[in-house]
């Protein structure tokens, strides 16, 4: 997994190097390729922006976004749209993503959610290995099928795709980033912080 690993930080690496030349955040319509849970009917939709390998995303993660989910998304009250991003290191962000589309929709937020969980253990033994078969045998995928997933060469591509979308269009400078109906929240917010964009939407109507 070593060798693919550091080929996989030289492909997505420039990606990382265009954040400091973006602008205001622009965020456009949900589109097909975007992975959400909740009601796609429901009047307030809120994108995030977060990278796999950024630790105020995996704190948000594990400190928010369960009470978040709870609130709003399993009461249909919200449509929320994850946008995968890329911050160093390069190789985490990707091989999580890469790894999450290719356990399938039903699995995707599962592993996500396993990945954030591990990131202190990534940092601390600097090896992604262990983590990422643990997480792939949870979600039924065999060694072989964790490593074909992470050389999936078209995924990498549309990843690549994806982000340089979020970096060049809509100009994410920073990540999380939430959006709700049109709002952008910059940094960790909180759940309170949520519930007041959300609650200025809903009065806008």
């Amino acid at each position: 997994m070593s060798a693919f690993v550091r080929r996989l930080a030289a492909v997505v690496l420039m990606i990382v190097l265009t954040l400091a030349s973006a602008a205001a955040a622009q965020p456009k319509p949900v589109t097909a390729d975007d992975m959400r849970m909740g009601n796609p009917k429901a009047a307030v939709t809120v994108i995030e922006y977060a990278s796999l390998a950024c630790p105020h995303c995996g704190a948000w993660d594990r400190e928010v976004w369960p009470a978040f989910k709870a609130k709003y998304i399993d009461t249909g009250k919200v449509n929320y749209v994850f946008r995968e991003f890329i911050t160093s290191p390069p190789e985490l962000a990707a091989m999580g993503v890469l790894v999450a589309r290719c356990a399938g929709p039903g699995q995707y937020f599962s592993v996500i959610d396993q990945v954030f969980k591990a990131q202190e253990q990534i940092y601390t033994t600097q090896d992604m290995g262990p983590s990422f078969k643990a997480i792939a045998a949870k979600v039924g995928l065999s060694d072989a099928q964790l490593n074909a997933c992470i050389g999936d060469e078209a995924a990498l591509r549309a990843l690549n795709e994806r982000v340089n979308r979020w970096v060049n269009v809509e100009h994410i400078r920073a990540t999380p980033t939430f959006v709700v109906n049109g709002t952008v929240l910059e940094g960790e917010q909180s759940l309170a912080a949520l519930d007041a964009a959300i609650a200025a939407t809903q009065a806008k109507k």
